[in-house]
């Protein structure tokens, strides 16, 4: 499948690290999500209801991550691509999570996974 849709530069504040500082204050995450999925009946009526939507991959992925407390980028990675899966109509998916700040000069870490159904 060749059709993709992505959803980039999410911003969003997490509990995420192994750090006691890390599981008491909130922190910035950026997330990117590719997924592939087969456009043409969409495309073809017009409809929202024949479309993955991708407000609603975002809602969902905004309040996994928000309401998360993850020790590792590794995990939130894989629960995002979980929840994208999900969706019967999206065939394989790409994430990636930035955790800016997290190392020392570097303006950020990420972690990259790709799944398929």
């Amino acid at each position: 499948m060749s059709d993709r849709i992505e959803i980039k530069d999410l911003l969003l504040r997490a509990i995420i690290g192994i750090n006691d500082v890390e599981r008491v204050n909130p922190q910035d995450v950026i997330v990117n999500i590719a997924y592939w999925t087969d456009t043409r009946p969409a495309a073809a009526s017009d409809d929202i209801n024949d479309a993955v939507n991708y407000r609603t991959v975002a809602k969902a992925v905004i309040e996994l991550v928000e309401g998360s407390q993850f020790m590792l980028v590794e995990r939130m990675v894989a629960e995002i691509a979980d929840l994208c899966l999900a969706d019967p109509l999206i065939e394989r998916v790409r994430v990636s999570v930035e955790k800016p700040g997290a190392l020392r000069f570097a303006r950020t870490v990420a972690v990259t996974i790709e799944r398929t159904r």
